[in-house]
């Protein structure tokens, strides 16, 4: 006989205590902890705006750019962010489409990090722009002048994608979120907080009626964001796969750079929900059986990556092209190797310990290498925009090394998105209190709770 699956929820939770659990970290009184962890965050996060005062007042020249070294950091840093943004929606629109009643405990916040990176995405393209007040020349404004943007650019594919994501994104989010803000309406102590909640919850009252169409409203959302995930990433891996750049001119980086930031973004997601619920409590309501889902998923798309960067080298020695064959080699074996080895390490070896149950459900391993896989992803994309320093002609090639500027501004994008996500975990419901019940064994029409409490709790998962 098969075994069991495991409880999704554990600690034998009920819709009320549920509700006391996640309601009341919002609730509570501001603890030291948080608001020296804001401090912390603002510190960085006022790094950032200074960077870019200065980038403003002085120009790109702070940077470490040059030629042939035209992109650098902020590239880097873009693709790295927008990466880091897919795991919310995968884990909030494919895995509700499929049923998988796991997302439940983790798609809150995992949203919620995806819009803060992509906030923390859009930063960098319009930094990188130099004349950062001309900015709006990227969108298709109608102008007495008869201007319009070049839509052959990969510059404006980024705006579109980018920001259809990030706009499908949020709304998924705040939808989500209107049932969870009626409760923390309805148990406001203060009339502040009463109006606060009472303006966003949009008059939610929870009858039959608005949950019909509340369900509706969501269920077309995540049909809507299910293929911008991977349009998105497709579209950014795209104003790549254009040029006739050497190590760049390949049909693999659509799905390439798409398994790479499923991969990336679990990897965040892992890290921060280890930290959320040993911060507050919930090891009940994330359990080390979602870990470990997140995990599986973590190594089948790290086996993905792996795959590319093999497949990489194989086309470049079929083509036959001299210039496609010097840069792979360039890339493990140039003045950048270490990079390429951080990274094939990161992402290749690390997520290798996934195959075994003991490391799958360890969460001090889980937690390391989450954070490894993170240090790798960046270095992919740090490997793949940094490498070009050596193109078709020898005379030409140069050397990148990224400023201080370079790395306070990227310092600075962590500030901003853990002050982001510090105000989220404070203000809002981290965990989606409606969706989490509806796992319960309460939830079922033909649950007995008092007869048979040990059998129907494993039955219904």
């Amino acid at each position: 006989m098969a075994p069991l699956e495991p409880p999704l929820i554990t600690g034998d939770q009920t819709f009320a205590t549920i509700t006391a659990k996640v309601s009341g970290i919002a609730e509570r009184k501001t603890t030291m902890t948080w608001l020296l962890l804001l401090g912390l965050a603002g510190s960085m996060l006022l790094v950032l705006l200074g960077s870019i005062g200065w980038l403003v007042f002085e120009g790109i020249g702070i940077w470490g750019v040059n030629i042939p070294a035209g992109w650098g950091l902020a590239i880097v840093n873009f693709v790295f962010w927008v990466g880091i943004g897919h795991a919310g929606t995968l884990i909030s629109a494919i895995l509700f489409l499929f049923r998988q009643r796991w997302r439940t405990s983790i798609n809150r916040f995992a949203e919620a990090m995806t819009i803060f990176a992509v906030i923390c995405a859009l930063v960098f393209p319009s930094i990188h722009v130099g004349r950062v007040w001309l900015l709006y020349y990227v969108f298709p404004i109608p102008n007495q002048m008869g201007m319009w943007p070049n839509f052959r650019s990969p510059l404006l594919w980024d705006v579109f994608a980018v920001s259809i994501y990030f706009t499908c994104s949020a709304l998924f989010w705040y939808v989500g979120l209107i049932p969870d803000l009626g409760t923390l309406r309805d148990r406001a102590k203060t009339r502040i907080r009463k109006i606060v909640f009472g303006i966003f919850s949009l008059g939610w009252r929870g009858g039959h009626r608005q949950w019909r169409h509340y369900e509706l409203a969501y269920l077309i959302l995540a049909g809507v964001s299910t293929p911008l995930v991977l349009s998105v990433h497709s579209v950014v891996s795209t104003d790549f796969a254009v040029s006739i750049i050497p190590g760049w001119h390949t049909t693999i980086f659509p799905p390439y750079f798409v398994a790479g930031a499923i991969f990336s973004g679990f990897a965040m997601v892992l890290t921060l929900g280890i930290i959320v619920r040993k911060a507050f409590g919930l090891e009940d309501i994330i359990t080390v059986n979602h870990l470990e889902k997140m995990n599986k998923i973590m190594l089948v798309t790290g086996m993905m990556v792996g795959y590319a960067y093999s497949c990489e080298f194989f086309i470049a020695w079929y083509s036959g092209n001299l210039y496609e064959k010097f840069a792979f080699i360039n890339r493990a074996f140039g003045p950048y190797w270490w990079s390429y080895w951080i990274m094939v390490f990161c992402n290749v070896v690390v997520p290798q310990i996934f195959w075994f149950k003991k490391w799958r459900t360890h969460i001090a391993v889980m937690f390391v290498a989450s954070l490894l896989i993170n240090v790798g992803m960046w270095f992919e994309r740090f490997v793949i925009v940094i490498t070009l320093t050596r193109d078709f002609l020898p005379a030409s090639w140069g050397m990148y090394t990224p400023t201080l500027w370079d790395y306070l501004t990227l310092i600075g994008s962590f500030g901003l998105f853990f002050t982001l996500f510090l105000l989220f975990v404070r203000f809002v419901p981290i965990i989606a209190m409606s969706e989490v019940k509806t796992v319960l064994p309460q939830a079922e029409v033909h649950h007995d709770l008092h007869a048979h409490p040990q059998e129907t709790t494993g039955a219904h998962r």
